[in-house]
């Protein structure tokens, strides 16, 4: 674990998080360290809170917009089927909200469960981990359509 990995919260805010794509009204898109469902991002709260909970109304309002928004630049960069939203915090104990891309080309298994059901080894094989000149070029295409819905 690299260090901005310790407190990608905090990182994000003070400019080490390289996965960081942009800065929303209410949180930090930042690309996935995984990418076998390509596009994959994850939305960071601006202050670090345990859950969704924690925020004041108009934080949680700003996050969940910000968090669709994201979905909306991930699925039209990707064109992707759908977009899956998850907010759990059972692993990683701080909010933070996954947003996955599913596709038709997934087997049928798959599309019709969540993406937690993958094996380990999706979210752990060097193949599967975030590569800058693999994933890039689809980085930067989410990061301009967030660009345009300022």
């Amino acid at each position: 674990m690299t260090n901005w990995q310790k407190n990608r919260i905090q990182s994000a805010l003070d400019g080490t998080n390289p996965m960081v794509m942009m800065t929303l009204p209410g949180g930090v898109a930042v690309y996935g360290d995984t990418q076998f469902l390509p596009g994959y991002s994850v939305l960071l709260p601006k202050r670090q809170v345990s859950s969704l909970n924690d925020l004041t109304i108009p934080e949680r309002v700003a996050f969940l917009k910000d968090m669709s928004l994201l979905g909306d630049a991930v699925l039209q960069a990707t064109h992707a089927l759908r977009i899956n939203y998850d907010i759990l915090g059972n692993t990683d104990q701080f909010l933070h909200a996954h947003v996955f891309p599913r596709y038709q080309t997934e087997p049928a298994e798959r599309l019709q469960k969540p993406v937690w059901l993958y094996s380990p080894e999706h979210w752990s094989n060097n193949k599967y981990l975030y590569q800058p000149g693999r994933d890039d070029k689809l980085r930067a295409k989410i990061t301009a359509l967030l660009n345009r819905q300022k």
